[in-house]
């Protein structure tokens, strides 16, 4: 079955970020593409402008007659009125990740996993190979800001075009696919109401290596606590950031950075492969955690074989992602920063970055948690991370697929912050807050909707 075959498509959840790249390559593939999703956002309006015809009431009257293929993500309600609906009629349906597995099956495909780095990691590979003219389908999980989407794809050539994916971790859906190239950015425990245990989500973890190709090759960053499966039949590399800045090259199966020096906000390093060294690299975007990233991309498209002026030229030139470490406002007396950090450890890496890059700044950050089921796990995790903030500004939790849980709410980071100025406050008063406030550096964090008070926070800034 090749998603050629399919030429009218329906998509339940169709707003979501891995949902809309789906969405955006069967528009390419020339097929009639329609979906259903809950709330209109700049995301879903974007894609009515690309022609896709998109409602947000559940009618099973709107769903096209002729649909062929349904696709569903698994934040879909199983009582959802149109899902139950597509059952009755018996319309072949698929999660989206059994419909990224049966794309990516036709390509040499770079699929990069972890519990966080993956979106930078994969979008930034995507640069690469669009830098140096290899063809090339990208599924990303944000918005890149050198081109404007989610969904890359350039096929002219005489060579096949590499697939590069996001393969999350989240109900498993990683296990679908079947990588050339594997890399994992980090295992930190997550979805546990999905796994139970940390354990258990390790374990699924070391499963999605051995889905790599024979003759392919796994990217761990080190110290991710993972054993590979079957690696005698792949190739199994290392990456770091090397903090001693040795830059000599060994014979292991490493590739790292060293030297790294940061001038201006970014990082200029050395990249060690195995065999060689590539000499003054420059990364157009600061934070250590995004040197790592860098680090893992360079060696997928070294191992692709790339060469060093192709990766030097797009490492400088990216831009990021939007919502990744997002500048929004840079002045003397005023920086804001938006970043989608949902985890304690994504949050600690943001904090920290920004202590580097001003030291002895006040620091004032907002965190809407994300999840019932995560805030209930990690409230203590969540608290050490956000008392390293001088002020902590939290939002209620914004519950995505989950209903509420007694007893959970965003008091449970609340009490365990040891910090004196904490406070939770109402998403319709932030504004007037800040405002009030005028704290020299500020972040918005979180996974939810707090994306929507970016703009009337720059609004108020800017003027």
């Amino acid at each position: 079955m090749r998603a050629e075959e399919f030429s009218s498509v329906y998509f339940l959840g169709i707003g979501g970020i891995g949902m809309s790249a789906l969405a955006r390559y069967f528009i390419h593939l020339g097929a009639k593409v329609s979906g259903y999703d809950k709330t209109s956002t700049a995301l879903t309006d974007q894609l009515s402008r690309e022609g896709i015809n998109i409602h947000f009431v559940e009618d099973t009257n709107l769903i096209p007659r002729d649909t062929e293929l349904v696709i569903y993500t698994p934040a879909i309600p199983k009582e959802q009125k149109e899902y139950r609906f597509i059952l009755r009629k018996k319309i072949r349906m698929m999660k989206r990740s059994e419909v990224l597995g049966m794309i990516s099956s036709n390509f040499i495909t770079i699929a990069v996993a972890g519990t966080h780095g993956k979106t930078t990691t994969s979008t930034l590979i995507a640069h690469i190979l669009r830098s140096a003219g290899i063809p090339h389908i990208a599924f990303l999980g944000g918005i890149s800001k050198n081109y404007g989407t989610n969904f890359l794809i350039e096929t002219s050539g005489s060579k096949p075009p590499v697939c590069v994916v996001e393969a999350d971790e989240f109900d498993r859906s990683f296990l679908q696919l079947n990588p050339d190239i594997t890399i994992i950015t980090s295992a930190d425990p997550d979805h546990l109401d999905i796994y139970n245990t940390h354990k258990e989500m390790l374990a699924s973890f070391e499963e999605f290596t051995g889905k790599i190709r024979k003759g392919g090759s796994l990217i761990l960053k080190a110290g991710v606590k993972i054993k590979p499966v079957g690696s005698s039949a792949y190739n199994v590399f290392s990456y770091s950031v090397d903090t001693k800045n040795s830059s000599k090259t060994t014979n292991s199966k490493n590739f790292r950075a060293t030297g790294a020096v940061i001038k201006s906000g970014v990082y200029h390093y050395d990249f060690c492969s195995p065999n060689d060294v590539w000499k003054d690299l420059v990364l157009g975007l600061p934070g250590l955690f995004n040197l790592e990233n860098a680090v893992a991309a360079t060696s997928a498209a070294f191992l692709t074989g790339i060469n060093r002026s192709q990766v030097a030229k797009a490492l400088h030139s990216y831009q990021g992602v939007v919502r990744r470490f997002d500048f929004q406002i840079r002045k003397h007396d005023f920086v804001y920063i938006d970043d989608y950090a949902h985890h304690p450890e994504e949050l600690r890496a943001c904090i920290e970055a920004v202590r580097v890059m001003y030291p002895g700044k006040e620091i004032i950050g907002v965190f809407q948690p994300h999840l019932f089921s995560r805030t209930r796990d990690f409230a203590k995790e969540f608290a050490l991370s956000l008392d390293l903030l001088d002020e902590v500004i939290l939002l209620d939790i914004y519950p995505a697929r989950e209903k509420p849980v007694k007893g959970v709410s965003s008091k449970l980071i609340l009490e365990k912050l040891q910090t004196r100025n904490k406070v939770i406050i109402e998403k319709e008063k932030l504004v007037k807050y800040l405002k009030q406030r005028k704290p020299a550096i500020l972040l918005t964090l979180g996974a939810g909707d707090i994306d929507q008070l970016v703009q009337p926070i720059r609004t108020v800034f800017e003027t």
